[in-house]
């Protein structure tokens, strides 16, 4: 190897190029129908790409200020605003959230009431969990618009606990949850929280619980063969782990509860400069001590269907990169959204990598995400 080779540009250059063909590889074989994708190294973005369309009927390119149907991707910046609360004496962590939502008592099998904290909920260790039974009625932030959040709070109150709090891990429900505790705590609306508390101070102009700009919001689609196809109002999509049904438009009726789990859309350099704020330390919106609970596993040994990988306050950890053949350095954090995103942030090397596309499940879980995450590391 010269030394030319060895270079950090050098070196940037090749990890350009690998990223290059896996997306257009991807976008060729019409696994995903658009992309967004941006790198972030030593606080420096290095690679940015947008390919494809935000709806290829149109024929309307995407861009990389194209605005995304965020799902998950919402949860950590409910949690932040959380933490910012905490922080300012609103909530305490260690609350029962029965404090705030003295109705919400959910039981176990046994009949028995336990306590539920804001800190179960934010770890996913509460009991709740995704994927109830249809016939429960339960609204899990991408369906069912109309749906109002003191209806959809007392269908989940109904459904038995999948274990006692703090004793296992299940993604679930719970910053659903965690988003009325936080209204009531503040008698402000989910959406006015994280704007104070998150997305006006860190200057994320297009991030919202509705898109700031409609003409610039990517359609959704779903996996499908030959390709995938535009979502419909109710559409049905095989996920990783079980039947998923969207409702793209659910946000525009004004009936529907704002979901801290699933509720928001931004746009990809957004995210990436919220992961970045909190990388370097969480100001101005978190205290370093507050960033601690983010970058941390809080989960032990319990098991998140990845080996290796736990969980913090706002999203997974990996603190064991052998155990599931991972590239990561220790400590990465990571989540995504089932509309079609994943990121991760490598603190060791200070690297910040967000994937959009707006193809559910596909940019998401699978091939394609995996494809980047090893261009990345090559």
């Amino acid at each position: 190897m010269t030394v030319a080779d060895a270079s950090p540009t050098a070196s940037r250059d090749k990890r350009a190029a690998r990223l290059d063909a896996v997306i257009d590889e991807a976008i060729r074989n019409e696994v995903i129908v658009g992309a967004v994708v941006l790198v972030a190294e030593e606080g420096e973005t290095v690679y940015r790409r947008a390919a494809g369309y935000a709806d290829r009927e149109a024929g309307r390119r995407i861009a990389e200020n194209t605005i995304f149907r965020l799902a998950s991707v919402t949860k950590p910046l409910v949690a932040v605003a959380a933490l910012s609360l905490a922080e300012a004496g609103v909530i305490s962590l260690d609350d029962p959230v029965t404090r705030f939502l003295p109705e919400f008592r959910p039981k176990l099998a046994d009949g028995s009431e336990p306590v539920i904290t804001l800190r179960h909920l934010l770890t996913h260790t509460s009991g709740l969990i995704y994927g109830y039974d249809k016939s429960a009625g339960i609204s899990e932030g991408l369906d069912q618009p109309g749906r109002g959040m003191a209806e959809n709070l007392a269908k989940i109150a109904a459904q038995p606990l999948a274990f006692a709090p703090g004793t296992s891990w299940a993604y679930s429900v719970g910053i659903d949850v965690l988003g009325a505790v936080l209204e009531k705590a503040t008698g402000l609306s989910l959406p006015e929280i994280v704007a104070r508390r998150v997305t006006v101070p860190l200057g994320l102009a297009d991030t919202a619980f509705l898109p700031t700009d409609r003409d610039r919001l990517a359609t959704a689609y779903a996996d499908g063969d030959p390709r995938p196809t535009p979502m419909a109002a109710h559409q049905p999509v095989q996920g990783k782990a079980g039947l998923l049904t969207f409702a793209p438009d659910r946000n525009f009726d004004p009936g529907s509860f704002p979901s801290g789990g699933a509720g928001m859309f931004g746009t990809a350099g957004d995210i990436l400069a919220f992961l970045e704020a909190m990388r370097r330390g969480g100001a101005p919106v978190l205290s370093a001590a507050s960033l601690e609970l983010l970058a941390r596993n809080a989960i032990g040994n319990f098991d998140t269907t990845v080996p290796g990988r736990g969980f913090s306050l706002g999203w997974s950890i990996t603190y064991d990169p052998g155990a599931g053949a991972s590239p990561f350095s220790p400590g990465t954090w990571q989540w995504g959204g089932v509309y079609g995103h994943s990121w991760f942030v490598d603190p060791v090397r200070k690297l910040s990598v967000v994937s959009f596309s707006n193809t559910a499940v596909a940019g998401v879980n699978g091939p394609y995400p995996d494809a980047i995450r090893a261009a990345v590391y090559g």
